[in-house]
This record gives C-alpha cells, sequence and structure tokens, in this order.
C-alpha cells in the first residue's frame, strides 16, 4: 500500500532538530515501543533518513492512521521535530518513529516498506489488521 509523505504542507523549523539517541531520556509521557509495533525495512529506513535530511523537518517520522479514504481509514506519514505525550517511540531501520496510542491499535504488526520503482514506487504498508484496503494502496478498513 503506498502513501504519499506531504513534505512541503510542515513549515521547516529554524534549527533542525534530530532524533534523541538510543540512551537519552525521553519527554515525560512517551513510552517505548518495539518492532512488533511498527517496522521499517532497510530500505524504507534509508529513504526516510535521506527525507528528514533533506527536508529539515524534524528528526521523527510520525505514523499515524485517520478517517477517511475509500475504505474508512488512511496512513499517514510526517516528520516531526518531538514526540507528543502518549506517544510510543519506536526504533526501527535507524529511524526513530512515533505513534499515537489511537493509532497503535490499528497498526500493531505493521511493516513499512520503501520501493522506487515508476509504477506503484513509494512506501507500501503491510497491516496485518487490514481486513480489506482499496486499489491505491493508501486506506483500508479493520
Amino acid at each position: 500500500m503506498s502513501v504519499a509523505v506531504p513534505l512541503n504542507s510542515i513549515p521547516a523549523p529554524i534549527l533542525p532538530l534530530v532524533a534523541p539517541a538510543d540512551n537519552a531520556p525521553l519527554p515525560e509521557g512517551v513510552r517505548v515501543g518495539d518492532e512488533r509495533l511498527v517496522a521499517l525495512t532497510e530500505a524504507a529506513g534509508r529513504k526516510v533518513s535521506a527525507l528528514i535530511a533533506r527536508e529539515s523537518q524534524g528528526g521523527f517520522l510520525r505514523v499515524a492512521i485517520s478517517g477517511g479514504g475509500c475504505n474508512g481509514l488512511s496512513y499517514k506519514l510526517r516528520f516531526t521535530p518531538e514526540p507528543k505525550r502518549g506517544d510510543i517511540l519506536v526504533r526501527s531501520a535507524g529511524v526513530c518513529a512515533l505513534v499515537d496510542a489511537k493509532t497503535a491499535l490499528y497498526l500493531k504488526g505493521t511493516h513499512i516498506d520503501y520501493s522506487n520503482q515508476l509504477i506503484a514506487g513509494g512506501f507500501k504498508f503491510t497491516n496485518p489488521n487490514a481486513k480489506a484496503s482499496c486499489s491505491c494502496g493508501e486506506s483500508f478498513s479493520v
């Protein structure tokens, strides 16, 4: 399932913020999760890392699910400079991904891959919770 990352819709901060080191303390209310929640392939990790460096919009990848799309729920990806209270931080393929608690219910076990193919390229979600998805790959139902 492919999702386009809206790269120009978020203004860049004055100083790019980077994700914390593995041993850095997290803000209050932020929990650490693992790849059982969401995992990025090496290809997805390389692409996200390159986009983070290029866009300078923050050092975290926020993975979210919102209502909408052909099947009722849509994947959303964006960069953010810092976690929010209630976020779950997952380190995968060199990327610090943030997932809010509501999204975690729908995302558990999801793998994110990246393909640079001319047709059907982009980020691909493999979500074991999805019962159906639309042909565009950006929405699903549970």
